[in-house]
């Protein structure tokens, strides 16, 4: 069910690390993807033309392409440097595939990659159809917010599959964004790049990227209470993180959503300057309910009670899995509090006490989590970091290792990740 492939020989200068894991499901095969170039070259566009090669030459292992990718993104040490570098790797290299029309809009933020001299990190999601006629992707761009080069890149990718119960979606969903009012028979699910907000301040700022979120949704079809996953990137976290909190809270009042997406918030430099905020999400649509249950585990409280509106986690039941989305996760106790102030090994064992906590609910351990992400305040600390992953068994798949100040000044580490089991093992 699921495949772990190691990376490349990093005496190469030009070597890049990759991890796989595969999901078999019903529908499709899921591939959470990292490529983390750890050769010895500084240059930032030899280490994305390591990435993009390692990222084409793992996808053809795959039988797939870049056409199957659902979303991709960029973590890079300096964004207003490296991403032009990085963007244009990206291009010739997609031009030499012929695969230039396949590929989806990337997101990127900058989140230093943590490893000597890595400039850019890689991580994607590809979904391959078992059956490729019963699939179809479509990518839809939207009117941006303002007119900077990061808003002219705003889009998503919108992958259709057969919804739970059927073989295939009719001939007129194949291939084609169905006209809106028309509700395919076909599981719809969205991945955007980064969404921006404008406004004067951080809270006007704010609750403009979730006004623009919502107005992209619509043009899909879909609705904010659709959306299962979010992260939010704040440039200065210590400076607006209450705005972001505040502005979310009036958005999902308005909306009525009482069931919160899980969601990571987290210090991120957005590109270009003229934003403060920026954020990415998943959501998903189907023509039956489906089945939406919120995480929660004795060892935390609800992120709500002090004023952060997400969900600790979501569990959704849908056509290829069932799949456990864990929310941003620390050293935080059942009233909210940090927990082993100033000990970074203490903290991470306890965010990861956490995350198998939230899993162990569902029936999931860390054998079944697929992808995450791991932000650190210091790097310094990652050889610790490192050595408790191993010790607790939460490695062998693709986790960026990121610097990112995070939404406490006492907090040290955060993790997120996403589990995944076969709907019947999972009793949907």
């Amino acid at each position: 069910m699921i495949a772990t492939s190691p990376g490349s020989d990093v005496g190469d200068p030009s070597a890049c690390a990759t991890v796989l894991r595969r999901f078999a499901g019903p529908a499709a095969d899921e591939l959470a993807i990292l490529c983390r170039p750890e050769g010895r070259s500084p240059d930032t566009a030899h280490q994305a033309e390591a990435a993009y090669q390692a990222l084409a030459a793992l996808l053809a292992a795959q039988q797939a392409s870049f056409r199957d990718l659902a979303s991709e993104t960029l973590f890079l040490r300096d964004v207003r440097h490296d991403l032009p570098l990085v963007l244009d790797v990206r291009t010739r290299v997609l031009a030499d595939l012929g695969q230039s029309a396949g590929a989806p809009l990337p997101a990127f933020i900058q989140q230093a990659p943590i490893g000597q001299g890595a400039s850019v990190e890689l991580s994607a999601l590809a979904v391959v159809p078992r059956h490729r006629d019963a699939w179809s992707v479509r990518d839809v761009r939207v009117t941006p917010s303002c007119t900077c080069e990061g808003c002219a890149r705003t889009g998503a990718r919108l992958i259709f599959l057969p919804a739970c119960g059927t073989l295939r979606p009719p001939a007129t969903q194949r291939g084609a964004l169905p006209p809106k009012g028309r509700r395919p028979q076909a599981q719809t699910s969205l991945y955007t790049t980064n969404v921006y907000g404008a406004g004067g301040d951080a809270s006007e700022q704010a609750l403009d990227m979730f006004l623009a979120a919502e107005r992209l949704l619509d043009q899909c079809g879909m609705e904010f209470r659709d959306v299962v996953r979010t992260w939010i990137y704040v440039r200065d976290i210590d400076r607006d993180y209450d705005a972001l909190n505040t502005a979310r809270r009036q958005f999902f009042r308005r909306c009525g959503i009482e069931l919160r997406p899980a969601s990571t918030g987290v210090q991120g430099v957005p590109f270009p300057d003229a934003h403060d905020f920026s954020m990415s999400l998943w959501a998903v649509k189907s023509p039956r309910p489906l089945d939406v249950t919120s995480l929660s585990a004795p060892t935390l409280n609800e992120a709500w009670s002090y004023g952060a509106d997400f969900s600790r986690g979501l569990r959704i039941a849908e056509a290829n899995k069932v799949a456990l989305y864990v929310s941003g996760t620390a050293s935080i106790d059942d009233a909210g509090r940090t927990v082993h102030v100033g000990n970074f090994e203490a903290q991470a064992d306890r965010m990861l006490h956490n995350i198998a906590a939230l899993l162990a609910q569902q029936g999931a351990t860390f054998a079944n989590v697929v992808s995450g992400v791991t932000y650190l305040k210091n790097p310094s600390d990652v050889p610790v970091l490192r050595s408790v992953f191993r010790e607790r068994g939460f490695d062998g798949f693709p986790c960026a290792l990121l610097e990112a100040p995070l939404c406490r000044s006492d907090l040290l580490c955060e993790a997120e990740a996403v589990a995944m089991l076969p709907r019947a093992t999972a009793g949907a």
